[in-house]
């Protein structure tokens, strides 16, 4: 079953809000570096990936998480826009999530 662009926004929305909610109230790695240290120790539960960003360090991400088995969630936007849905005044690539406090995100 294909989602209308309507169903996807909405997806997408609720994806964003839960982030927010996961750095507001959880424990998150914030940044390629840290989504990497946090894989390398086995931290991370979740990792999203800001698809319109470097290719290079996306496929570096997916391939770790890949090899350690943990789930990635692709964010359908830059990562200027994962940035902002953080609460940052700067771009992030991807982020980790180590505890989702109030958040749902572990369910997606």
């Amino acid at each position: 079953m294909r989602c209308s662009e309507k169903d996807g926004l909405m997806v997408m929305s609720n994806i964003s809000n839960d982030i927010r909610i996961a750095v507001d109230t959880g424990k998150v790695s914030l940044g390629y570096k840290e989504v990497v240290r946090a894989i390398e120790n086995n931290t991370a539960r979740l990792v999203i990936i800001a698809q319109k960003s470097d290719k290079e360090r996306i496929a570096d991400i997916q391939h770790l998480c890949k090899v350690s088995g943990i789930k990635v969630i692709p964010y359908e936007d830059n990562s200027v826009e994962l940035g902002a849905v953080c609460g940052k005044p700067y771009s992030v690539i991807s982020l980790a999530v180590i505890e989702q406090g109030n958040s749902k995100i572990l369910d997606y």
